[in-house]
């Protein structure tokens, strides 16, 4: 029996892993089994049969399964111990199959007629490639047959037998050890590294994703690219509704992320790639070991977690605060286009395959309870919340009523369609004349002269200067107080107002920045729906 544990032996180094050393068994009245799962290079399943004083092993890659349409590869493995029947744990990080070690099923087994030569007929059939056997598992139950391929000596097919105990049900969605009730993931404790836990945990949760029946319906698709995210619908005011989840309104750039096995793109909303200028994000991003598109939005925040757009903005020169990605969707993965699932289910997903790593962030929600989430969103001075409906598709392009933004105060963007002379001490420019369009016309939404720091003047008039023209822009052209330099309408700048007058100009606005990931074409004036809750 020592020869055939001598493969196992010669891979393992016992005073470095908790695994069982080679040792003798004397057979008792009943052959026993037993199903690992193990998280080492790759997660797995293992069958291991007692045969011979050992447990026969095989590597099953996708898992056992009560179907009995399902064929499962199972490939022969080394002998184990006896005792590794018992075993559970974590083999540390260097060691061969370093990971996570669960006792997933065990029980006793026989051959479909069992009888006096039970292990007699059970070693008959490993030798001949045909072995067929009935399990009696806390999880497993029925009759299994290993059959050889013929491919080579290795290569096995798992296959469940039509009885009483077959099923179409998924068996692997019952992921606890049926010893310690642990997971995989709470297999792993505070004695192994931190980047060993992580990068087994981000694993698991990746060969979850890849098994989950949700895919099946999602279409296989070619990725797509540029795509244009979907926007949400202005309202007045917060509401509570148990079919709706909210997120924070993040106060950063919208950016698409599409992930490739030759690299990663990041670009704006209007298709503006931030590949260089965020290139820490884009760096991070190539950690990811698999083919998506995400939706997201790009932050930098403080010591305290609060978004700075100004910080954001001058982030490539000054590296000031912490540039983040936080991540809200996921449109396509690993070759399935996601964007007709429902939202909760997308974002359910996403929270598996997304690893923690630097600059990545899963941005979560909260269930039904919009009207506190917007009055504690308000409390720390973010921008607004985020609502969705929870079964909401993916409607890439469009302004959707499923998806609503409320703000905490008042803000519209605008297209700069000229500038005044500046008056008093100022340099540079007075007031900046301002438009949204209607259609494909520009139209007068007013001007806006407060707000601006001394660097702001300097480099809106820098930036506007290039596009100085003589015709006005504007459909009709407005009347006001000063001269103005009319410019080709191609940049787009935020503004905070308090209301608007009858005849659609604004009250009391106040610069708030730039919007360089804007495009001016797309700027049309906010009317925020009266109520919260809406449908199409």
């Amino acid at each position: 029996m020592r020869s055939l544990l001598k493969e196992y032996a010669s891979k393992r180094e016992f005073e470095k892993t908790p695994e069982p050393k080679p040792g003798l068994h004397h057979r008792e009245s009943r052959l026993v089994f037993v199903v690992h799962q193990h998280a080492a290079r790759a997660l797995h399943y293992d069958l291991r049969l007692e045969m011979e004083g050992v447990l026969k092993s095989w590597a099953v890659p996708k898992g056992p399964s009560l179907d009995p349409s399902v064929k499962r590869l199972a490939v022969r493995v080394e002998d184990h111990p006896f005792d590794y029947k018992d075993f559970e744990g974590v083999i540390p990080e260097g060691n061969y199959g370093a990971g996570g070690v669960i006792i997933w099923d065990r029980g006793f087994y026989h051959p479909p007629s069992s009888g006096d030569e039970d292990s007699k007929k059970i070693l008959d059939g490993f030798k001949k490639g045909n072995l067929k056997f009935v399990l009696e598992g806390e999880k497993l139950q029925g009759e299994f047959a290993l059959v050889k391929t013929g491919k080579d000596e290795k290569s096995w097919l798992l296959l469940k037998k039509k009885d009483q105990n077959a099923t179409k049900g998924d068996i692997l969605k019952e992921n606890r050890s049926v010893v310690s009730r642990k997971t995989l993931e709470e297999m792993f404790g505070a004695e192994s590294s931190k980047s060993f836990r992580q990068k087994k945990l981000n694993q698991i949760r990746l060969h979850e994703a890849m098994e989950n029946k949700d895919l099946k319906d999602a279409p296989v698709k070619p990725m797509s690219h540029a795509i244009e995210p979907m926007l949400a619908t202005p309202v007045k005011k917060p509401f509570d509704h148990p079919d709706w989840i909210f997120e924070v309104k993040w106060d950063g750039y919208r950016a698409v992320a599409e992930i490739r096995d030759d690299g990663v793109s990041l670009y704006s909303r209007n298709r503006i790639s931030f590949d260089k200028k965020f290139f820490p994000i884009t760096k991070a991003l190539r950690k990811l070991r698999f083919d998506a598109v995400l939706d997201g939005e790009i932050v930098v925040v403080d010591d305290q977690g609060r978004p700075d757009f100004q910080r954001l903005q001058h982030y490539q020169g000054s590296g000031s605060g912490h540039l983040l990605y936080y991540v809200f969707d996921l449109l396509y993965f690993r070759g399935h286009d996601l964007t007709a699932l429902p939202l909760l289910r997308r974002k359910e997903l996403l929270k598996k395959i997304l690893p923690s790593i630097p600059k990545i962030r899963f941005s979560d929600h909260v269930w039904e309870e919009g009207v506190l989430f917007y009055n504690a969103a308000k409390e720390k001075g973010l921008e607004g919340i985020i609502a969705k409906h929870s079964q909401s598709v993916y409607e890439a392009g469009r302004r959707s009523r499923q998806w609503l933004k409320v703000k905490t105060r008042l803000t519209q963007e605008a297209v700069i369609a000229g500038f005044t002379e500046p008056g008093g001490g100022r340099k540079y420019f007075g007031a900046l004349v301002l438009g949204v369009y209607e259609g494909k016309e520009l139209t007068y939404i007013g001007h806006v002269g407060g707000g601006f720091t001394e660097k702001d003047l300097k480099n809106i008039h820098e930036k506007l200067e290039p596009l100085i023209r003589k015709e006005c822009p504007f459909a009709v052209k407005p009347e006001t107080n000063a001269s103005v330099a009319w410019v080709k309408p191609e940049l787009v700048c935020e503004v905070a107002l308090s209301d608007w007058t009858e005849d659609g100009v604004m009250r009391q606005p106040v610069f708030l920045r730039l919007r360089e990931d804007k495009a001016a074409r797309e700027v049309v004036r906010e009317k925020p729906l009266g109520k919260g809750y809406v449908t199409d």
